[in-house]
């Protein structure tokens, strides 16, 4: 451990040499991305070899939203904002706004993702069934069970994709915001730490808003094998909405009334408890997530959308597709 922050250190000097100093700590997400698009292709490789069916739809699935304009949109969207909007905000919060930042630059990547999740969803499953399609793929040897899974990660690859994308730009616009808000202040040049301090305390909520993208987008999927695309918006929104509030009425004054705590719980109990992975506090008094709360957000979000996709199949398993 310590020869790679000796490796880290070195190289980021070397590179603060020839390189703004905002720049260099961006070196990292780059280094990262690359890392990550080797053990995608790594991982579509070995599914194919265990599921090929899947692996198939998966791709035709993928390749079908990134032909659509609304994952261009998004990214065009979330681009323009993080990176040449965001970042040059008069905040006037007395030398709080790269929390500020940080807050309205994770909730605009994780809500655009989830609007492509759902309209990938709709588009591709919910449309397919009715269209027919989903009848002439099932009558090869497919299986109703392979179709959702590879619905399912065909709809996630993009949404990754643009998260991915999305975050490393947002990366990049904080540690600019560092040395921004420095010379705007008239305060002595950030150091390359600092300006990596601040970009690895955004990370581990980066993957919480993922892990709450990859719920709503498997919620997604079970409702499209149902309902077509306003009402999948319709309800997913509410989804939303409800995972964020539940606990709050459940801790607040209101939720000492009984019928609106059981109520409150009961939503808890059946819809996901998004609010686990809002980390809104933890950025606004500058405190790390532990790897505990990490490792525990990620075991829930599996169960969750283990249960949807269940829930997913269950729908469509009774539905005519004739």
């Amino acid at each position: 451990m310590s020869s790679l922050l000796q490796f880290r250190d070195s190289l980021e000097r070397f590179l603060d040499a020839a390189l703004p100093t905002w720049m260099v700590p961006t070196v990292w997400p780059l280094l990262a991305l690359g890392v990550i698009l080797l053990l995608a292709w790594l991982g579509k490789q070995a599914l194919a070899s265990l599921a090929p069916k899947v692996t198939a739809i998966a791709l035709v699935t993928a390749k079908e939203t990134l032909a659509q304009p609304v994952f261009y949109v998004a990214l065009g969207i979330g681009g323009f904002l993080v990176a040449l909007v965001f970042p040059f905000i008069p905040y006037n919060t007395f030398g709080e706004d790269i929390k500020m930042l940080k807050d309205s630059g994770l909730t605009l990547i994780m809500l655009l993702s989830i609007l492509v999740a759902l309209w990938t969803a709709s588009v591709t499953i919910a449309d397919e069934i009715e269209g027919r399609t989903a009848l002439t793929l099932l009558s090869k040897p497919v299986g109703r069970l392979q179709f959702i899974f590879g619905k399912f990660v065909g709809v996630l690859l993009p949404v990754a994709l643009l998260f991915l994308l999305l975050g490393v730009l947002f990366l990049g616009s904080i540690s600019y915001k560092v040395v921004y808000d420095a010379r705007e202040n008239s305060s002595p040049v950030p150091t390359v730490q600092e300006c990596r301090a601040e970009m690895g305390q955004i990370v581990p909520g980066m993957v919480l808003a993922f892990m709450e993208t990859i719920v709503l987008t498997a919620i997604s999927v079970a409702i499209s094998t149902r309902l077509p695309m306003l009402p999948n918006l319709i309800i997913c929104s509410t989804v939303y909405v409800l995972g964020h509030l539940a606990p709050l009425i459940v801790g607040s004054k209101v939720g000492e009334n009984a019928i609106v705590s059981f109520v409150a719980q009961l939503i808890a109990v059946v819809l996901p408890v998004l609010d686990h992975y809002n980390i809104q506090a933890a950025v606004a008094t500058g405190q790390s997530v532990p790897a505990s709360y990490l490792a525990w957000t990620t075991l829930y979000c599996a169960l969750y959308t283990t249960f949807a996709l269940l829930a997913a199949l269950l729908l469509f398993e009774d539905r005519d597709l004739a």
